[in-house]
């Protein structure tokens, strides 16, 4: 019975996806290397690990939004779901290395945009928690079938810059909102510090004052 250990070995932005998308790239080997897997039905569950890195005082205030203040991150820093994806494998003797793509949103009411955001130098801390089906030949010529062990993971460290490269290719010099990238930091820091729930929220409180201005 196939005993496949996966580990994540780089990771690259996708070029010319309709979304952006980060390809990892992922090696996978057969501990009977002469067992002959006909194809894998792949799936990965994908957590940021947050407890697992550093975070500067530039990195703190960033994360204000998401973790809340420094002095309560014993409680509130704790892993975080990032995404669920899927891949097949074709088939291979031995190993044989494939890529997991993932795509990846710029919008600021999800958590895991928030945490890539905030960082500003370093790396990611990443889970890949595997799951799926293996179809394979026994030996005597019949397919059979065998699930991948829960227990198969692989932790990586994504260069928080890739992930900044890619986002820059889709959205040069702009954030989800297209906004100029100096004003929405300005905006961003307007809601966190006033605790305000939504964009939306937030461009009503500086609108107002505008629309005064405009009248006089």
């Amino acid at each position: 019975m196939p005993d496949l250990d996966l580990r994540v070995e780089g990771a690259e932005p996708v070029p010319f996806a309709a979304v952006p998308m980060l390809a990892f790239r992922i090696a996978v080997t057969n501990a009977d290397p002469r067992e002959e897997i006909y194809s894998v039905a792949l799936r990965c569950q994908i957590q940021i690990e947050a407890p697992r890195r550093r975070y500067s005082e530039a990195d703190q205030e960033r994360l204000l939004d998401l973790f809340g203040e420094p002095a309560r991150w014993g409680q509130t820093l704790r892993n975080m779901l990032w995404t669920h994806t899927a891949t097949a494998v074709p088939g291979f003797t031995g190993s044989a290395t494939l890529e997991l793509q993932v795509p990846c949103s710029f919008d600021f009411n999800v958590a895991s945009t928030k945490y890539f955001y905030g960082i500003e130098q370093g790396e990611i801390p990443l889970c890949f928690l595997f799951s799926g089906t293996v179809f394979y030949d026994a030996g005597d010529g019949v397919p059979q079938v065998s699930p991948i062990s829960w227990s198969k993971e692989a932790r990586y460290r994504l260069p928080v810059a890739i992930w900044r490269e890619m986002m820059e290719t889709y959205y040069p010099n702009s954030a989800w909102l297209c906004l100029r990238r100096d004003v929405f930091d300005r905006l961003y820091q307007f809601k966190v510090k006033h605790g305000i729930p939504t964009w939306e929220a937030a461009l009503d409180r500086i609108l107002p004052a505008v629309e005064e201005t405009v009248k006089s």
